[in-house]
């Protein structure tokens, strides 16, 4: 690694350079201030032995410059006896350390190895973080679409703010890796994200989660439990299909948003947490709101910046690309020789509705190529629904008169639901498995479009 000696006194910068040598370092020197400066604009420096009494300017306005240009710089100060409060000064304005004068050579290589190993540490988090936004960057949100071109640039522009972010779309488009991207291009990239499946548990089991509880809040509760609000302190929660969040607990949750403050579970001590909210659903919570179902005041809070993600069908021109990427993706994992997709292949899937999104559209890429045998991924290796001409609406059966979008598209998606029930024996999670989407969004299909068991029977 490299080491700046800063020393006007020749002996002691011959001293000090020979101990940076032999650690096994390569010593760098200057006499001055000024050159210093000039070695740092020219070198990549790992650490600075900085004399704080110099010819010119100081060795303190030496380190107020470093500190501007390179705040992760390790500067270690060199200091008389005499000069000993001025050295914890340098220590409140950003120094790693200092050694007086007269100093053991010892005590030099003990600084030296802490301060070399605090900038390897630093440059391998730096590392870290980057492959982090590499791993959960846009880059996993494949699209050259205009809808998505303009998702993009929502995320960048919203992403460094404080601001609770609310991201809407179908089943399948894409929303927790929207909420990923959020969070690692944000100023909490290195604290935690965690994910609450908002629907999927009981209220108490949920509140218990989300906020904790402490030793016999209940039967079962034989230790205090930190909560999901602990655990994420300066960090993201993502809350998946928060639209199904019981209304007891919605309060609580405003209560964490406005105040940053929560009880455990049978406990009676405060605590604060500073989370940042993100939160989607693919129901509509206006409609909710009015219905009662879903806090107003909780609404606005989260509705601060909203996101909104396309289906698949409107964004056509990326299929193509999402195909590729999946075929790449899947080829690798099963070890399978696929290099291309038949022209053939790739028009059935430019032509079919995909209402599941992306994420069916990945499950039937994956699945052509665990079924492939060539390097090809032919017609035949898609699945009947896909390979099946999608029906269209002709002109005939359109009234001279129009015909309600809404009610047409709620009258279709009521059959397909009332079909998938019956072929699945009333079995909701079958029916979801059917059609391609979770349980607990096809119950919240099921409630919004009044579909009950006996209805399907």
């Amino acid at each position: 690694m490299n080491v700046l000696v800063v020393d006007d006194e020749e002996v002691l910068q011959d001293v000090l350079t020979t101990l940076v040598r032999r650690e096994g370092h390569r010593p760098l020197a200057a006499r001055t201030g000024e050159d210093a400066l000039a070695v740092l604009e020219r070198e990549d420096v790992d650490l600075v032995l900085l004399d704080l009494m110099l010819p010119g300017i100081s060795g303190m306005e030496v380190l107020q410059k470093i500190r501007e240009t390179d705040p992760d710089q390790v500067v270690v100060m060199i200091t008389a006896y005499s000069s000993i409060e001025g050295a914890i000064e340098a220590m409140r304005l950003g120094a790693f350390h200092y050694i007086p004068k007269p100093f053991k050579n010892e005590e030099v290589l003990h600084t030296l190895r802490k301060g070399l190993e605090q900038r390897r540490l630093t440059s391998e988090n730096r590392v870290l973080r980057a492959q982090l936004r590499e791993r959960f960057g846009f880059h996993q949100l494949i699209g050259r679409s205009k809808p998505m071109q303009q998702v993009f640039e929502l995320i960048e522009l919203a992403a460094p703010s404080k601001s609770n972010m609310l991201i809407l779309g179908e089943s399948g488009t894409g929303k927790e890796l929207v909420a990923k991207a959020i969070h690692h291009h944000s100023r909490r990239a290195t604290g935690p994200f965690i994910t609450v499946n908002s629907g999927s548990m009981p209220p108490d089991l949920l509140e218990s989660n989300l906020f904790g509880h402490v030793k016999g809040a209940f039967t079962g509760a034989i230790a205090s439990k930190k909560g999901l609000f602990e655990l994420a302190d300066n960090g993201s929660i993502f809350f998946d299909e928060i639209g199904n969040v019981p209304i007891d607990t919605q309060s609580k949750l405003l209560r964490v948003i406005q105040e940053k403050e929560f009880m455990r579970l049978g406990g009676v001590e405060t605590l604060k947490a500073d989370v940042r909210i993100i939160a989607a659903t693919n129901a509509d919570l206006e409609h909710e709101v009015r219905g009662g179902r879903f806090r107003e005041d909780l609404f606005y809070r989260l509705n601060v910046i909203t996101i909104a993600l396309p289906p698949l069908r409107d964004r056509t021109e990326d299929i193509p690309l999402l195909t590729h990427h999946f075929l790449k993706r899947y080829a690798q994992e099963n070890e399978k020789p696929l290099r291309e997709i038949a022209p053939g292949a790739m028009q059935r899937l430019m032509d079919y509705h995909w209402p599941g999104n992306v994420r069916e559209l990945e499950n039937v890429v994956e699945r052509a190529v665990v079924l492939s045998t060539g390097a090809v991924l032919g017609e035949e290796l898609l699945p009947q629904q896909v390979r099946r001409p999608s029906e269209r609406l002709t002109s005939a059966e359109l009234p001279t008169n129009g015909v309600s979008y809404r009610d047409a598209v709620r009258s279709y998606e009521r059959r397909l639901i009332l079909r998938a029930l019956e072929a699945s024996g009333g079995v909701q999670k079958h029916a979801a498995e059917l059609l391609k989407v979770k349980p607990t969004t096809l119950h919240e299909m099921m409630k919004r479009l009044n579909i009950s068991l006996e209805t399907a029977s």
